[in-house]
């Protein structure tokens, strides 16, 4: 007899819903989570389905792990500090072996992002996975899109276009030395939330956002928050050693400027700031509109879904 969705709940994520903000976990028909004197609430969703966000033959503990990682990203892009999320799982069966797999990914993410999981809901249908992040911010501070002002700088976190280039290697439109593409593979299938990142420029930088769906597109929704355009120097972008090794670099810089997926951190702050440790100064922002980057682009600027 097939396990009832309570019991699979239970068996698999029951565990992971403890937390020093969690006043009620998984059990009830609502959480409860506890607030900081001086805070409010942060909170955003994502959704990510088979075949679309990730390949049909990617690993159940990957496609935990990178779920969550895509949702914590929007809470490093506000600054907010992770308090729990839930997930809303839909499966076309009870595969229990899947499940067992995609727990432990999930599990590790809580582990590093401090994020337990308090809730959710399991239903049938094609293999799609939703995430939302509940997050806390000071009353006075976030960081928004639209803050950056002409003269302040441009920053990226990481490097550029690896999570593109690794689906460039999937479909079979180039091939890596081996150690370079398990090093593309680990950075598509385990994005790393910027977390303490945004934290440590909250209240410092004038603007930020994550890059999910490329660079060009990314910055661009600055510029338009902001009313500003963003000057982009493509000589600037922070490449691995994995990406550089590809000699075509045209595709280097589609990747880059275009790709997505990396969930790095793209913020503005005063000209007169450092970069902090591990951030790349790419470009500056001045008046106008749009983004800049010199270049007679012949690719979109980013992923669309429509």
């Amino acid at each position: 007899m097939a396990a009832s969705e309570f019991t699979l709940i239970y068996r698999y994520f029951s565990a992971l819903g403890s937390g020093e903000a969690v006043d009620l976990s998984v059990g009830d028909d609502c959480a409860i989570l506890r607030l900081q004197k001086d805070e409010r609430l942060a909170t955003s969703v994502d959704t990510v389905v088979e075949g679309v966000h990730f390949p049909e033959d990617m690993f159940p503990e990957d496609i935990g792990y990178r779920a969550v990682s895509v949702a914590v990203s929007d809470l490093a892009a506000m600054g907010a500090r992770p308090l729990g999320m839930t997930i809303a799982l839909t499966l076309p069966k009870a595969d229990e072996f899947w499940l067992n797999a995609f727990s432990q990914g999930v599990a590790q993410a809580v582990s590093k992002y401090g994020l337990p999981l308090i809730g959710g809901d399991t239903t049938r249908g094609a293999l799609t996975i939703t995430v939302q992040v509940l997050g806390a911010l000071p009353l006075e501070r976030a960081l928004l899109r639209s803050g950056a002002r002409p003269g302040d700088a441009v920053f990226v976190s990481g490097t550029l276009g690896d999570a593109a280039g690794a689906l460039a290697f999937l479909n079979g439109q180039w091939q890596p030395a081996p150690v370079h593409a398990e090093f593309l593979l680990q950075r598509f299938n385990r994005p790393d939330a910027r977390v303490a990142l945004g934290q440590e420029i909250l209240g410092v930088a004038t603007s930020a956002i994550d890059i999910s769906d490329g660079l060009l597109a990314d910055a661009g929704h600055i510029a338009a928050a902001s009313g500003v355009q963003l000057r982009i120097e493509p000589e600037a972008l922070p490449l691995s050693p994995a990406l550089s090794s590809c000699l075509d670099n045209n595709s280097r810089l589609r990747w880059a400027l275009s790709g997505g997926d990396d969930y790095e951190l793209c913020f503005t702050l005063p000209a007169d700031c450092a970069a902090p440790d591990g951030c790349t100064r790419i470009g500056d922002v001045t008046e106008g509109e749009g983004v800049y980057t010199g270049l007679d682009l012949d690719f979109e600027a980013g992923y669309q879904h429509f």
